[in-house]
């Protein structure tokens, strides 16, 4: 069984639902590092002062921006600080969040101990409205967006970004055309091809094929192909 990476309470009003928070994702990227040519020397980084080009012992290092300098004291004096309460602010409809704030997915599960009841009235009680609460959690350190869903037997918390860390499209690209500038036999071409290619959703449909190559890779280089 899992650990989790998080424990603490869903709390709104007098409400509070002790949960578990797993993660629900994982990365499947070779994790590499970095040798010397020719060698089993692994290479490693230093922290080097750019100008006298010594090196920087880490208890030496404070972080800055703009000619204004903090120690780690400073940075923590305004930190979130641990925290077991997720904090829920306003219960939404689930189809008005666009899917670009969503970040990464967690599990939640129930708390330790006789809370498993609680937590399944709240479960149902979202699934059947078709809301998502939004709330904040700090975690690490740092202070997250959350959104928390029904999804069958499970309550899913998704991190989000918060709107100032979402791009304008329309600063970043020039000339998008305008809708209906379509002739109406082009659209209905464009329509049947897009009927012609529908299916249902199946994720283990699709794989990273290129992941599946370097670890095929790997395997023959380690039998000396």
């Amino acid at each position: 069984m899992a650990r989790p990476i998080w424990t603490g309470a869903i709390t709104f009003g007098l409400v509070s639902v002790p949960v578990a928070m797993y993660s629900a994702t994982r990365e499947h990227e070779v994790s590499f590092h970095q040798f010397e040519k020719g060698t089993d020397d692994r290479i490693r980084y230093r922290r080097v002062n750019e100008r006298t080009g010594k090196e920087v012992d880490y208890d030496d290092i404070v972080k800055g921006v703009d000619g204004v300098y903090l120690d780690q004291d400073e940075l923590d004096s305004v930190a979130p600080g641990r925290s077991r309460s997720l904090d829920i602010h306003r219960f939404v409809e689930l189809a008005d969040i666009d899917p670009l704030y969503y970040q990464k997915t967690y599990w939640l599960g129930p708390g330790q101990g006789e809370t498993a009841k609680v937590y399944g009235l709240l479960r149902d009680a979202m699934a059947d409205s078709g809301r998502a609460a939004v709330g904040t959690l700090v975690m690490r350190g740092k202070e997250y967006l959350t959104t928390i869903r029904a999804d069958g037997k499970m309550l899913v918390l998704q991190t989000m970004y918060f709107a100032d860390e979402v791009r304008d499209p329309a600063d970043q690209i020039d000339d998008l055309p305008r809708r209906n500038q379509a002739k109406p036999a082009e659209l209905k071409m464009a329509q049947q091809l897009i009927d012609s290619m529908a299916g249902p959703w199946k994720p283990a449909d699709f794989r990273d094929t290129y992941q599946d190559r370097v670890q095929k890779l790997i395997k023959a280089k380690s039998k000396g192909k």
